[in-house]
């Protein structure tokens, strides 16, 4: 752009600075929105859980629980990690968040039987961390934690870089062939 503008062909120096705000804008938004993504996994991971130790319900921070607790579950509570369900009273949970479902699902505490790699939304013994529990109550038994979790899967995704996407592909392979005409026209 800056050699477009010395030779003074202001028209290749405005397509120049055109596309290479585009390029930016385009990287500042794909990472404001995976930066916000992320930061709404951490809160969603921010809060109590009822616990059985040592024989006594007690409230700690979800972050402290490990595989083999034993969970309580009430209307109104986010569950704190993903949970095998023992015992279950008329339990409906939002898993819109994790599923996209957008009604509550009704739980069980009964085996699955046959397939046992069956998707999300067709564990019915399984509460999901960060999903809400929306009606009834049950105890349960936590089997993952943190990024163990599926949502915390989902944040490990999100946290891997990929590749380049095609738009970003395009806009480097547009820029490099524009680069080359502007030359080539210079």
């Amino acid at each position: 752009a800056i050699l477009s503008g010395l030779v003074g062909d202001l028209s290749d120096t405005i397509i120049i600075m055109v596309i290479v705000f585009l390029n930016a804008l385009v990287g500042f938004v794909q990472e404001y929105r995976a930066e916000k993504a992320i930061e709404a996994l951490r809160k969603m991971a921010a809060f109590q859980a009822k616990v059985l130790r040592n024989g006594n319900w007690t409230s700690l921070p979800a972050a402290d629980l490990v595989p083999g607790d034993v969970v309580m579950l009430e209307a109104g509570n986010a569950v704190p990690a993903d949970i095998r369900l023992i015992e279950v009273h008329t339990l409906r949970l939002d898993e819109s968040a994790l599923t996209g479902e957008s009604v509550p699902v009704d739980k069980t505490d009964s085996p699955l039987a046959g397939d046992t790699d069956l998707p999300l939304g067709d564990r019915v013994n399984i509460a999901y961390k960060g999903t809400l529990v929306v009606h009834g109550r049950a105890k349960g038994v936590v089997v993952a934690t943190a990024m163990a979790t599926e949502i915390g899967k989902i944040a490990g995704m999100l946290q891997h870089q990929e590749g380049m996407t095609p738009l970003q592909s395009r806009m480097a392979d547009f820029g490099k062939k524009l680069s080359f005409i502007i030359l080539g026209i210079c």
